[in-house]
C-alpha cells in the first residue's frame, strides 16, 4: 500500500469498529439537539428579560447539578453499565425538553420555571458525561484510541457547528396566521432537540461495549478517588486546570444574544452563526489532525494555543463587524481544539481503566466549571461592566492564566508524544523528583 493510502487508512483506523460507528452517530444527534436546545433556551430568555444576568443564570442551572453530583455520577459510571446510565440520563432530558416545550406552548412568563428544566437537563449531563468519557476505551482497541479521540472531537465540532444554525434558523420559522401559530420560535427548536434525543436512544441501545464495570462498593473512599488521583497526578491537574481556567475567564458564549442584538445590531440567524463559528475552527483543525497527528511537543503546543484563545477572544470582544467577530470566534474555536485532543487522550491515556469514570467525572466537573459556570461569570461581569469589556478583560486573564501555568506545570512543557508509556514515564519521573503532598 502507498503512503497516502496507509494515511488514509490510520485516518479512518476507528470507523473498523461497529459500536464506535453507532456511539458516534448518537453523540451527533445527541448534541445538534443540545445545541440547537441552548439557541432557543436563550433567544428565548433574552427575549423575556434583556437581561446578561439572566442569560448567566442559564449556565448556573446546568451546572448546579454537576457541583453536587460529579463525584457520585464517577462513581457510577465505574460501578454500573456505561451504557444503561447513558440512556437513563438521556430519558431524564428528553423529559425535561418535552416540560420546556410544554411550558413554552402555555405561554410561561416566570423565566424561573426554564431554570427549573435547565438543572434537570443539567442533572442528566452530570451523570452522562463522565459515563459517556469512560464508555469510549470500550468501544475500540488501544492502537486506535487517540485516533477515536480526535474523531470524536470532530464529530463534537460538526454538531456544535450545526446546532446552533439549525436552532437560530428553526426559531425564525413562522406560523403566525395558522393553527399552529403557537409553535413559533423556541417550540419549534425544542421540538427538534426531542427528536435528536429519541434517535440518540435508539442508538445507544444497538451498542455492546467490550469489558464490564468495576464491581466494588459505594464508598466516600472509592467516590473520592478520582479526584485523588487527579490532584496527585501532575499532567491531568495541570491539563485540566488550564482548561478550566482559561475557558472559565475567556468563555463569551452565554453574551453571544447580546453581541448578535447590541454590538452587531442583528437577530437570532446571527446569532447562530456566532455560536458556530468556534465550532467550525475547531473542525477545520480536527480535520486536519486526522491526517497530521500531534506527534511532538504536544504540551508545548497546547500551551501556545490557549494563549492564541485569549488573544482571539479579545479581538472578537473589540470587533463591531460581524465577519471579523466571525473570524475570531474560527479562530478561538480552532485554537481550543488542539487543548481538546491533548487533555482528552492524556485523561484516558494516563488513566487506569478501572479508574477511567471517577477521573471523567473529575475532568466533567472541571469542564462544566469553565463552560456553564463560565456563563455565569460571563453574565455576572456583563452585568457590571458591560458585555464588551467583560470578554475583553476575559480575554487578558486566560493569557495571564496561560503564562502562570507554563510556571507552575512543568510536566505541561516536557509532555513529548501522545502515548501512554511515555506519558506514565513522565509522570513518574517528576513524582520521584519532587512528590506532591
Amino acid at each position: 500500500m502507498s503512503e497516502s493510502g496507509e494515511r488514509r487508512t490510520d485516518a479512518a483506523a476507528a470507523w473498523q469498529h461497529r459500536d464506535f460507528r453507532f456511539y458516534s452517530a448518537a453523540r451527533l444527534v445527541g448534541i445538534l439537539g443540545a445545541e440547537a436546545q441552548a439557541v432557543g433556551v436563550a433567544w428565548q430568555i433574552y427575549q423575556m428579560t434583556h437581561s446578561a444576568l439572566a442569560l448567566g443564570y442559564t449556565g448556573l442551572a446546568l451546572f448546579l447539578p454537576g457541583l453536587f453530583f460529579t463525584l457520585p455520577a464517577g462513581h457510577v459510571a465505574d460501578l454500573f453499565d456505561r451504557r444503561s446510565v447513558l440512556l437513563l440520563c438521556y430519558v431524564l432530558q428528553f423529559g425535561a425538553t418535552l416540560w420546556l416545550l410544554e411550558m413554552t406552548l402555555h405561554g410561561v412568563s416566570n423565566v424561573a420555571w426554564i431554570y427549573g428544566a435547565l438543572l434537570l437537563i443539567g442533572l442528566g449531563r452530570c451523570f452522562s458525561g463522565p459515563a459517556a468519557a469512560a464508555l469510549v476505551p470500550m468501544l475500540v482497541p488501544k492502537e486506535h484510541f487517540v485516533n477515536a479521540v480526535t474523531w470524536g472531537s470532530a464529530i463534537f465540532q460538526i454538531a456544535t457547528a450545526s446546532g446552533p444554525m439549525f436552532g437560530g434558523i428553526l426559531f425564525t420559522i413562522s406560523l403566525a396566521g395558522t393553527r399552529w401559530a403557537a409553535w413559533t420560535g423556541a417550540p419549534v427548536v425544542y421540538a427538534f432537540t426531542l427528536a435528536c434525543i429519541a434517535l440518540y436512544l435508539v442508538l445507544v441501545a444497538m451498542i455492546h461495549p467490550r469489558g464490564a464495570a468495576e464491581k466494588r462498593g459505594f464508598t466516600l473512599k472509592t467516590m473520592v478517588a478520582g479526584l485523588h488521583y487527579v490532584m496527585h497526578t501532575r499532567l491531568l491537574l495541570g491539563s485540566i486546570s488550564l482548561d478550566l481556567f482559561a475557558v472559565l475567564l475567556g468563555g463569551a458564549v452565554s453574551l453571544l444574544p447580546i453581541f448578535a442584538d447590541k454590538v452587531l445590531h442583528s437577530g437570532p440567524h446571527t446569532l447562530g452563526l456566532l455560536r458556530a463559528m468556534p465550532s467550525i475552527g475547531a473542525l477545520t483543525v480536527s480535520m486536519s489532525l486526522l491526517v497530521h497527528p500531534l506527534r511532538r511537543n504536544v504540551g508545548k503546543k497546547m500551551l501556545v494555543c490557549v494563549a492564541i484563545f485569549g488573544a482571539a477572544t479579545i479581538v472578537f470582544g473589540l470587533s463591531r463587524n460581524v465577519f471579523l467577530s466571525c473570524a475570531a470566534l474560527y479562530v478561538v474555536g480552532a485554537s481550543d481544539m488542539i487543548s481538546v485532543v491533548v487533555r482528552s487522550s492524556i485523561l484516558q491515556l494516563a488513566t487506569p481503566s478501572e479508574m477511567r469514570g471517577r477521573v471523567s467525572s473529575v475532568n466533567w466537573l472541571f469542564l462544566g466549571a469553565s463552560n456553564e459556570l463560565g456563563e455565569f461569570e460571563s453574565g455576572l461581569t456583563a452585568h457590571w461592566w458591560g458585555a464588551v469589556r467583560a470578554v475583553v478583560i476575559g480575554g487578558i486573564a486566560s493569557m495571564t492564566i496561560t503564562g502562570l501555568w507554563t510556571v507552575f506545570f512543568p510536566a505541561l512543557r516536557r509532555a513529548d508524544k501522545l502515548d501512554a508509556d511515555h506519558l506514565i514515564a513522565l509522570e513518574q519521573e517528576l513524582s520521584a523528583a519532587e512528590p506532591v503532598g
